[in-house]
């Protein structure tokens, strides 16, 4: 990808706080991995401070995954099991300020208390938020109007939940690019549409990325997009920078676990493991 965005270089003197704190909001009972993912490829991409806000009764699993980020239980039913969203609300104020970037989605589930929980945070969060996952499904069943919202919205859609929010059938490539530049432009959002040669697009700046291989067609490598995007957002790229660059290092490191490993073989965890050699070449390439 030609004119790729770029981190500067740090300064000697750096603390974490000049780097940023990410807030990554989701998780579950059985799918405590997905925003484990997320918060380690957070990390591996550079964010200063990482923590995950996660059900009760999955927090303790995520926590054990990586010492290095901080986890938030938010409160469940008891009899239930789910989020309680008024209460999850109170706990999630004070975290939505202190976050330089939020992300929201990945093993979150599907409720109408996640629902409503998601809803909340896409229109009030006054910081810039990342949507994938379970969180793009509830912005899309009822759809939601996007454009509603107080600062940058990243949607990183594969081409089924895409077809969710924009009514456009997975069978065409060309009109789901269409719709994403339509989508961008009317909503005022930027849209990551997932696929061999992610396209990236404002609504007035596109691009399409070429790196990437069949091999990460694979559980949770979703997830670990999020956290990237995420963290270069963090560290003062734009949202539309940061979507580019993301999906680049995202599909490089790909790239290079399966010149290692092979394609059949690859998981998502691998490319966290592959994050560093993958930032490590676009800085030797810049």
């Amino acid at each position: 990808m030609s004119d790729l965005p770029s981190l500067p270089p740090r300064k000697p003197d750096a603390h974490k706080g000049d780097y940023g704190r990410a807030l990554l909001i989701g998780g579950s009972r059985g799918m405590a991995g997905a925003i484990a993912l997320a918060g380690m490829a957070c990390l591996r991409s550079g964010a200063g401070l990482v923590r995950i806000a996660a059900p009760d009764d999955a927090a303790d699993t995520i926590a054990a995954f990586e010492p290095s980020y901080m986890v938030t239980p938010l409160l469940c039913d008891p009899v239930s099991g789910d989020l309680e969203a008024s209460k999850t609300q109170g706990e999630l104020e004070k975290r939505l300020d202190w976050a330089t970037c939020i992300a929201i989605g990945p093993g979150l589930g599907r409720s109408p208390e996640k629902t409503k929980l998601v809803r909340w945070i896409y229109k009030t969060a006054k910081n810039p938020l990342v949507v994938d996952a379970d969180a793009l499904n509830a912005l899309a069943e009822p759809p939601l109007e996007l454009a509603a919202h107080a600062n940058s919205r990243i949607l990183t859609p594969h081409p089924l939940e895409f077809a969710r929010l924009s009514g456009v059938k997975v069978d065409s490539r060309d009109a789901q690019i269409v719709a994403a530049k339509k989508l961008a432009k009317e909503q005022k959002v930027i849209v990551l549409l997932k696929g061999q040669h992610t396209f990236i697009t404002s609504g007035s700046e596109d691009a399409v990325n070429q790196t990437g291989n069949p091999g990460m067609a694979t559980g949770g490598c979703g997830d670990v997009l999020t956290g990237i995007i995420t963290a270069l957002v963090c560290q003062g790229l734009s949202p539309f920078k940061a979507a580019v660059l993301g999906a680049h290092v995202h599909g490089l490191a790909g790239d290079l676990a399966a010149a290692e490993l092979g394609q059949v073989s690859l998981m998502a965890s691998d490319l966290v493991r592959f994050l560093p050699k993958a930032f490590q070449q676009i800085q030797t390439t810049a």
